[in-house]
């Protein structure tokens, strides 16, 4: 359990986020994470990154009762480190200093937002869902990351219901490079990460770095820009009130006042 970054072919470092049972992170979790990428992407022997997860799908956000916990406790160190741990963990995709290729399964939510919309290529299973549940959650944030995957509106439409969209349907905006059957998820994250990785290791870390360069947002800020709004939500209370109704019946939540 918890993170861990194999080599299994030359050229090529796969960082595992493995935090049973559905991948939602807690803060040391984020940071962790981001140690190991900063880390695979520093390693002079890589060329190219693979993020990818065990269990049931790819991530399912931020561990959400550890922050209730602190929150009941009358803190706010979780949730401060949460959004920290987020905003590290999402850079260090972004800002690694070779490609990463982010292989998703299964459910890819919230927090996982943040990672595959940072990430340089995505290659997905066929049952992978991508979304923002975070108005559901008492949150708000990534759609910074959601609106590099998927067209304008349809991201304000995505993240206002908390609806998913498919990876057929990401593939269809080419924000996914392949779409394919879950046994071949692995091997074809593997396969583009090798086509990378036969490049010029000096010259592949200059692609990126210039790439990055010329990007007409600036991620770090945009998403530091969005989580002000989940502490003035937390501080009014609201986020306390809906995070309160998350896992209960339809008819319990909307017993809730508005």
């Amino acid at each position: 359990m918890g993170v861990s970054t194999s080599g299994p072919d030359q050229g090529i470092a796969v960082v595992t986020v493995d935090f049973p049972p559905v991948n939602a992170l807690p803060v040391q979790g984020w940071y962790d994470l981001a140690d190991a990428v900063r880390a695979a992407g520093r390693d002079p022997g890589v060329r190219c990154v693979v993020l990818a997860a065990a269990g049931r799908g790819f991530n399912a956000g931020v561990d959400i009762k550890e922050v209730q916990r602190d929150t009941a406790a009358g803190g706010h160190g979780a949730l401060i480190g949460a959004n920290r741990g987020c905003a590290e963990a999402f850079a260090a995709v972004y800002e690694c200093e070779v490609p990463v290729v982010a292989a998703v399964h299964g459910f890819c939510l919230g927090g996982g937002i943040g990672l595959v919309g940072n990430a340089d290529a995505i290659v997905a299973s066929e049952d992978a869902t991508f979304g923002l549940p975070e108005l559901d959650r008492g949150a708000l944030g990534a759609a910074t990351h959601l609106a590099r995957l998927v067209p304008q509106h349809l991201m304000r439409a995505l993240y206002y219901t908390s609806r998913t969209a498919t990876a057929a349907e990401l593939h269809a905006h080419g924000s996914v490079w392949k779409v394919v059957p879950g046994d071949e998820l692995h091997g074809t994250a593997l396969e583009l990460a090798g086509e990378i990785a036969r490049k010029d290791g000096l010259l592949i870390r200059l692609a990126k770095a210039a790439i990055n360069g010329i990007d007409p947002v600036d991620v770090r800020r945009s998403y530091r820009f969005e989580q002000g709004f989940t502490f003035e939500a937390n501080l009014s209370g609201v986020a306390d009130r809906v995070r309160d109704t998350f896992g209960r019946p339809p008819e319990a939540a909307d017993s809730k006042e508005d």
